[in-house]
């Protein structure tokens, strides 16, 4: 087996109830006297209710323009230096941290996350998903050093779209399939991926036990315990599973169905969560494992996660458009064929594309 590296937490984590009150104390524990904000507009009007004034730190407030790509990343690298920041502050969505977690590797400055969304576990893992500039995805990068504090406000992400949500619940159901499918044959384990294949099933247990209860609460707009517990079961949890797995709890056949629906303009405003949720059941297609399949199908229908690829946003399934992702999905250097079943080739990612499409007709 290879060497595993683990990148386990950020260097402080925190969820509660008003903890944006202490940002500023934080900060200067850290010997932060400039940061730069950098912010989504909708994240910013999100957060800016329960966003503390600072008084003993200069802060400047940059606004993003949508992508975390590498021409923004440059931009902000070159901003970070010239103006000597000594951290960089995300407030927003995955794309948002994606793009401080880069400029603060590529500056060597210190990077404070604050998550606006509850719809992936980016703040805790010192990963940037790098995307062009029309949204289609390049690469990832892993970074050697993780963030330097993370602040959750469970009210900014209670109030945060409802679909958001339920997609951070797809994508962190995907911890469990993506892990198991490349750890369930490895013998004598080590610890490290042992924490992380239980981490896993810790995601898929919480989850399908009070993601119901936790969306229906969400409705209501009051905090409620299995809302928290769903939420950083997406954020920590989530987390975890690929920080002790290396690349054994990371990503694998749900992730490259993600990426090649990128392929597909249609998809574009289908979220990411949604995307990996349908790409599970590529996977478990791939994998020949029926009765998961139609287990999730009902819990998909119950949450409203999507089941077909019409339900993605595409008006016209040809046989095209199905290849069109299926060869996307199956380059070499992808994640599916992480999965130790065999040749995985665009044949036949395309024909488990098409099994699932009527399997789900039927039903």
């Amino acid at each position: 087996m290879e060497t595993i590296s683990v990148h386990g937490a950020p260097s402080e984590y925190i969820a509660s109830v008003d903890i944006l009150n202490q940002l500023e104390r934080k900060l200067e524990e850290r010997g932060i006297k400039r940061a730069l904000v950098v912010t989504g507009e909708k994240s910013w009007q999100a957060a800016k209710p329960y966003f503390p004034e600072l008084k003993n730190i200069l802060t400047s407030r940059y606004t993003y323009g949508g992508e975390c790509s590498l021409n923004e990343i440059e931009s902000l690298c070159t901003l970070v230096n010239e103006q000597v920041y000594d951290a960089v502050i995300a407030v927003g969505g995955g794309k948002v941290l994606d793009l401080v977690k880069a400029v603060c590797h590529k500056t060597g400055r210190q990077s404070v996350l604050i998550p606006t969304l509850p719809s992936n576990c980016s703040a805790w893992t010192p990963i940037s998903v790098l995307y062009d500039e029309n949204g289609a995805f390049i690469r990832y990068d892993i970074f050697p050093i993780s963030a330097s504090l993370v602040l959750i406000e469970p009210r900014i992400l209670l109030h945060a779209p409802l679909e958001m949500f339920v997609a951070g619940i797809g994508d962190t159901l995907a911890k469990w399939y993506e892990a198991d499918v490349q750890m369930a044959g490895i013998k004598d384990k080590p610890v490290v991926l042992q924490i992380s294949h239980y981490t896993a099933e810790q995601c898929k247990n919480l989850l399908l036990e009070h993601a119901r209860e936790a969306i229906a609460g969400a409705k209501t707009g009051v905090l409620s315990e299995a809302f928290v517990n769903v939420t950083e079961a997406i954020i920590v949890l989530g987390g975890m599973v690929g920080g002790f797995g290396d690349k054994y709890g990371r990503i694998a056949g749900a992730h490259s169905i993600h990426n090649g629906l990128t392929a597909i303009d249609e998809t574009h405003y289908a979220l990411h969560g949604d995307k990996v949720a349908y790409g599970i059941l590529v996977q478990l297609v791939l994998e020949n494992k029926w009765d998961e399949v139609e287990e999730l199908l009902l819990f998909y229908r119950e949450i409203g996660l999507p089941l077909s690829l019409s339900e993605l946003g595409i008006s016209n399934v040809t046989e095209t458009t199905i290849q069109t992702i299926a060869s996307k999905a199956a380059i070499p250097g992808e994640s599916i064929h992480a999965m130790p079943i065999g040749e995985i080739t665009p044949l036949s990612v395309s024909n488990a594309m098409i099994e699932l499409e009527k399997y789900v007709e039927q039903r």
